[in-house]
């Protein structure tokens, strides 16, 4: 016999236990947030396939069916298995939105869209008066989201690459992929007092051609656009699929990060250098084109 399938009324309220929970879980105070994590329905955003849970290390986890009672808690979902694309942890979207501080009327950039989930938050956190731009690499999974953010109008969904497809200037950009450097668009299109969060990541060079999209060392980065510069900071962890496309990082450049990451000191940054040079005895990690370092903006870059 099947098991008894929750009603809309109980499922309303398994939500807002789970948006309670993940506030919790990120030590958050944030009304906006935990409404929106409240009232959007994950279930709509994860395709008709078996849902299945990732689990580290032992592996997937398929549900006997698709019951939405069972994804309402801090799990991460397959969406495109054989890709590595998930519907990631709800906790780090959490703490990640968050940071990233969305204000109604704002202009916001998603690089990554996946199925849409998050999407719809930042939509409901921009407001009807703002807008966002939902940028997805994969064809198949930005007509998803395309239908699934249908009841959104102020969301434009564009199948692109994260490297290049933003041509307007932004609010806040939100990338929700790895990546071993941040792409010039993304610097150039965030409008004076803008935030970019961003992760860097690189996967362990020891299974690399086989897991090449996997990052084993990451972390969340805040970046702001001040009159004086950027800038920027380390978060927390953030373990993404690593970019595909222009944006996928280069064997030395992923073992550079991943060694960096290795050496720690990355907890300590407090700017981004672009195009400019810095102290190499002052900077964690970066080329010459662009740096995170440890000096505060406005103090010596050379």
């Amino acid at each position: 016999m099947s098991p008894r399938r929750f009603s809309e009324a109980e499922l309303t309220v398994i939500r807002r236990a789970f948006a309670r929970q993940m506030m919790a879980l990120g030590s958050i105070d944030n009304e906006r947030l935990e409404h929106v994590f409240a009232t959007i329905r994950r279930e709509d955003f994860l395709g008709p396939e078996p849902w299945q849970f990732l689990r580290w290390p032992e592996g997937k986890a398929t549900l006997p069916e698709n019951d939405p009672a069972c994804i309402y808690q801090d799990v991460v979902i397959a969406l495109q298995p054989g890709r590595g694309v998930n519907n990631g942890s709800p906790s780090l979207h959490a703490r990640m939105l968050n940071d990233l501080a969305v204000e109604p009327g704002q202009h916001i950039a998603q690089i990554g869209a996946g199925g849409g989930y998050y999407t719809a938050m930042l939509a409901e956190l921009a407001g009807p008066a703002g807008r966002v731009t939902a940028i997805e690499f994969d064809a198949h999974l930005a007509e998803r989201a395309r239908a699934n953010l249908a009841a959104w109008r102020h969301v434009t969904v564009i199948r692109g690459d994260g490297s290049s497809a933003l041509t307007e200037d932004v609010d806040r950009i939100y990338v929700n992929f790895g990546v071993a450097a941040p792409a010039p668009a993304w610097i150039e299109h965030l409008k004076p007092g803008g935030k970019l969060l961003f992760s860097l990541g690189a996967p362990h060079p020891g299974v690399r051609k086989r897991f090449p999209r996997h990052a084993a060392r990451g972390g969340a980065f805040l970046v702001e656009r001040t009159p004086n510069g950027f800038p920027a900071r380390y978060l927390y962890p953030a373990y993404y699929v690593c970019a595909e496309g222009a944006l996928a990082g280069e064997e030395e450049a992923e073992l550079a990060l991943y060694e960096a990451f290795e050496r720690s000191g990355f907890e300590f940054v407090r700017s981004l250098r672009w195009n400019e040079p810095s102290d190499p005895m002052r900077r964690w990690y970066g080329t010459p084109t662009w740096s995170l370092c440890y000096d505060e903006v406005g103090e010596s870059k050379q």
